[in-house]
């Protein structure tokens, strides 16, 4: 009986639905970590820990069929809690993502005021940030898709936020080379929320320089306006020059016309539509040339921030042992607009007890293959 039963376990776990679990290392407090793969039927590779709920890596091939990493990250736990603060690779973000102007928020009358850490702002949430907590990780075989369902409580007072938060988190790879990203969540207290993920990826593969040719293209007519620490004005204004990327650009052209106005490189919110959508929708395409890999974001969400990795110094190092000099990634993180508990006329962040806040994202890698055969 127990060969029989190993049998259909090694049945279950077939190539082409594959999921595996191995030590990822230990955090300083000893809690041992570890790291999840996927794969399809396309030989895409997609790793994860329950550290953080980190994507660690994507592994995706190029015009001659030579697969590369093209996720920015570390080696291990260890290494992403001591080093992954300042950058967010791979991460999960909430309770909320991005800036909240001077660190405070009015709700139903009562003010909830953080300690400040971007400048006088508030930036993702404070910490700790969901990024550096353990996820309860469930894999599962979705039809001929693979996945897993990653879950994390938020206490009520978490971060200084209302409310205890439970989040469901479902990573899933599907035979179309997608990596699918749904977010679900229910407060007991009114709150305000605001996921996304905060991956950045270098097309030619991690540690590859800088992404200078990558050509980039977002479907949006507008961004909203920001000052120099990027926190919205409150004006939503049409797009023009640089931010104008609805016909494909060389990031290169782009971040060098924002360096000359004395900014660092992109680090923008680009409209997508008035309001959360029931269905993902195309936003955003990228293409690196050399390699022909190319990758698509599709979002229910109404809002994307466009980061060029402006940060970056090469003082740090991926898996490849090569540094991460600045522009040596890009980030296209599906979301609500930056500070909208601060602007009641921008579509609501607010979550009510008895609402189930739903959200999905997808990025989609496509090779020159694929190309061919559609």
């Amino acid at each position: 009986m127990k060969l029989a039963s190993a049998l259909c376990l090694m049945v279950a776990l077939a190539p082409a639905a594959q999921a595996g679990r191995v030590s990822f290392g230990r955090t300083r407090d000893g809690h041992a970590a570890h790291l999840y793969t996927l794969t399809n039927k396309n030989g895409l590779v997609v790793r994860f820990t329950d550290y953080g709920g980190l994507i660690t890596e994507i592994d995706t091939p190029d015009r001659l069929g030579k697969p590369a990493n093209v996720a920015l990250g570390f080696r291990s736990a260890g290494e992403y809690e001591a080093l992954n603060g300042g950058y967010g690779f791979g991460s999960p973000i909430g309770r909320f993502a991005n800036r909240i102007g001077n660190a405070r928020f009015t709700l139903d009358g009562k003010t909830y005021s953080f300690t400040p850490n971007a400048g006088p702002h508030l930036l993702h949430g404070g910490p700790p940030g969901y990024n550096m907590r353990f996820w309860h990780v469930s894999m599962k075989r979705l039809g001929i898709n693979h996945g897993a369902v990653l879950s994390l409580t938020s206490r009520d007072g978490d971060q200084g936020f209302p409310g205890t938060l439970k989040v469901r988190m479902t990573y899933t790879l599907t035979e179309d080379n997608e990596l699918r990203i749904d977010y679900r969540a229910t407060t007991t207290k009114p709150t305000v929320l605001n996921l996304t993920n905060h991956s950045y990826f270098n097309l030619a593969g991690e540690g590859a320089g800088d992404v200078g040719s990558h050509l980039i293209q977002i479907n949006a007519r507008s961004i909203a306006e920001t000052d120099r620490l990027a926190l919205p004005t409150g004006r939503i204004v049409e797009v023009a020059g640089p931010f104008d990327l609805r016909s494909p650009r060389v990031m290169r052209d782009g971040i060098d016309t924002l360096r000359a106005d004395g900014r660092g490189g992109y680090d923008t919110p680009y409209v997508l539509a008035d309001g959360p959508r029931p269905t993902p929708e195309l936003v955003a395409r990228v293409t690196e040339p050399t390699s022909g890999r190319m990758m698509e974001v599709y979002t229910t969400e109404p809002s994307m921030q466009f980061f060029t990795a402006n940060h970056l110094n090469g003082k740090d190092t991926g898996p490849s042992g090569r540094p991460y000099v600045r522009y040596g990634g890009f980030a296209l993180e599906t979301q609500h607009l930056p500070d909208s508990p601060n602007h009641p006329e921008w579509p609501t962040t607010v979550l009510r007890p008895g609402q189930v806040f739903r959200s999905t994202t997808i990025y989609k890698f496509v090779t020159p293959v694929d190309r061919l055969h559609n």
